[in-house]
């Protein structure tokens, strides 16, 4: 175990791609030693040693948040290796190709989703919390999306109104409100607890299409990851400023 408090350390999950792979880039350019989180091993390397080359801090972790054993080896590396977590950011999420209406989506749908968007962040993060606090001033950063907000879905004039995804959008808006009541069971102390809607991003998940590079919507998680004692707390923010929840 290292007391070394010249570097912070993350882990950020579903990282070996996409969103998350630039948020590990972004949080090494600033010198945390930072472990990518990824299901496929092959592929955590790739990505791994693409990040190395470019001289960051980057190690691999194997993590798939909905295995209960995989969430125990993180919490063992960090606490064993490092004997903290600086900062977490839960990013790793699906969505399931047969996701759809409340009376066209099955059961096993809904679960599979609910799963890894909020069972995977939920227990990843209960895991992790004792180490969190004995970082000095630690960051929980979770990727939700803007149709988590109920105040939109609520509006037929919202311009994603007809995105209808029952699994999807339920497990969004449950992230959301884990994130409200952690925040407020961390409130007093240097924990910072926010979410996240990065914007309709050119990625796997949505088909390449989207009007963000996975570089330009990092920037938001990775400023929440790092944001000082006088930022948000519980907070749901996009690229404009606070999303109504």
């Amino acid at each position: 175990m290292t007391n070394n408090a010249q570097f912070k350390v993350a882990l950020v999950t579903g990282a070996n791609k996409g969103i998350g792979f630039e948020i590990v880039r972004l949080l090494a350019r600033r010198g945390h030693k930072v472990l990518l989180g990824a299901r496929d091993e092959a592929r955590g390397q790739d990505a791994v040693r693409e990040l190395q080359r470019e001289g960051l801090d980057v190690s691999l972790q194997v993590l798939d948040v909905t295995d209960a054993e995989s969430i125990r080896a993180v919490t063992r590396r960090v606490h064993v290796e490092f004997g903290r977590l600086d900062v977490l950011v839960n990013n790793a999420g699906i969505i399931h190709p047969r996701d759809g209406l409340v009376s066209a989506v099955s059961d096993d749908v809904v679960r599979s989703v609910m799963e890894t968007n909020f069972y995977g962040a939920l227990n990843l993060t209960r895991a992790l919390l004792p180490l969190l606090r004995r970082a000095e001033q630690a960051r929980v950063v979770n990727v939700s999306s803007p149709l988590a907000s109920l105040t939109h879905n609520s509006d037929p004039a919202w311009e994603l109104a007809s995105f209808k995804m029952l699994a999807y959008r339920t497990s969004k808006t449950a992230l959301n409100v884990f994130t409200v009541q952690l925040a407020y069971e961390l409130s007093g102390t240097a924990l910072k607890v926010n979410a996240v809607a990065p914007g309709y991003t050119r990625t796997d998940m949505t088909g390449h299409a989207g009007h963000l590079t996975p570089a330009e919507s990092a920037a938001l998680p990775v400023w929440l990851a790092t944001v000082g004692q006088d930022g948000p707390n519980g907070g749901f923010f996009d690229n404009e400023g606070r999303v109504p929840w």
